[in-house]
């Protein structure tokens, strides 16, 4: 039996295992995450696929940390990778750490330490009546790869991109290339061309983190527009995959759109901006989503990664818990590991 707590950051889900499973072998997060992905996908698949998930779930995994400067640990599990770090499930997690007295939750501001893959994250929850009302969080070194380069994409033509990682390595477009205002009702359109462009860059622009190479290659899209919202300075959308893309077979591409501003795409963002010179350190950055939501980004100092000139973003967003389950599995289920069906999926 697997216990979880269902949250989400800004229209984000993302669900938090918090009991079924003492650990995970490995020396770190990070060899717990390779250990998972390598040997215990499993795990994933029940959890985000039906008849328990659905493609735009994301699920997290609390374990002791390894390093004793943080005070948990936690895996990221998306439908189709395991991210070194991400930003809503990380305020989904001190969320549920907190407010089910996990950890210990001090008013009005709680300090603690997570150890994600990608490294330690330090957290500042503004909280008030036993609730998180706030997280803000110091992320890891986000850089910029590829700035206006210039890539082929089959059906589409040309396209202009960025490349930037932030916890993951995105491609990221301006989506007045393709005519797109980034609106609920082009979500259908959004998914379809991010995920093209996404197949293109991966393979005409190979990247990787120059300190942790098991972090390689452009896995996740995003699309750029002005924003909506009068508060915000952008506005995106960043597509999920939830299949394996084949470019014989393009009806069969699947994606989602992340319902909230996206933390790590967020920061991968501000890290382009900064290398243009059009953002600078310690100004806030209003990210808006596809739902009208907006992240606070921050870039608080430069650092180097490798060749790349880098900077230390933070990112400050909300989140809910939305319920609480207990999960099985019957020996004679059919469907242990769940199943995807290509009308939703």
């Amino acid at each position: 039996m697997l216990q979880a707590v269902d949250a989400h950051a800004a229209g984000e889900p993302g669900r938090v295992i918090v009991g079924g499973v003492l650990d995970v072998p490995g020396d770190s997060i990070y060899e717990k995450m390779v250990h998972l992905r390598d040997h215990g996908d499993g795990l994933r698949k029940l959890m985000l696929t039906e008849p328990r998930g659905y493609p735009g779930l994301c699920c997290n995994l609390i374990l002791p940390p390894s390093d004793p400067a943080a005070d948990a640990g936690f895996v990221i599990m998306e439908q189709m990778e395991y991210p070194g770090m991400s930003g809503t499930n990380t305020i989904c997690v001190v969320t549920v750490l907190l407010e089910t007295g996990m950890l210990p939750m001090v008013e009005p501001v709680t300090e603690l330490t997570l150890e994600a893959p990608a490294g330690l994250i330090r957290v500042r929850a503004d909280c008030a009546d036993g609730k998180v009302k706030h997280v803000t969080f110091r992320n890891v070194p986000a850089f910029a790869t590829h700035l206006d380069e210039t890539i082929e994409v089959p059906q589409l033509g040309t396209v202009t991109v960025d490349v930037a990682y932030g916890g993951m390595f995105y491609v990221i477009a301006d989506a007045a290339q393709f005519g797109l205002q980034l609106t609920p009702d082009e979500g259908s359109d959004i998914c379809r061309i991010t995920e093209m462009v996404k197949a293109a860059a991966a393979e005409q622009l190979p990247v990787v983190h120059p300190l942790q190479p098991g972090f390689a290659g452009i896995t996740i899209g995003q699309l750029s527009a002005p924003p909506t919202n009068p508060i915000a300075h952008r506005k995106n959308a960043v597509t999920i995959s939830t299949g394996e893309l084949d470019w014989e077979r393009p009806s069969t591409w699947t994606g989602v759109l992340d319902r909230s501003p996206c933390g790590t795409g967020t920061c991968a963002k501000m890290a382009t901006l900064y290398a243009r010179g059009q953002l600078g350190l310690n100004e806030d950055f209003h990210h808006e989503g596809i739902l009208g939501t907006v992240f606070t980004g921050r870039l608080l100092e430069e650092t180097m990664v490798g060749e790349y000139r880098a900077v230390i973003p933070s990112l400050s967003g909300p989140g809910w818990i939305t319920g609480f389950a207990s999960y099985v599995v019957d020996p004679s289920d059919p469907f242990p590991e769940g199943y995807t069906v290509g009308d939703i999926w």
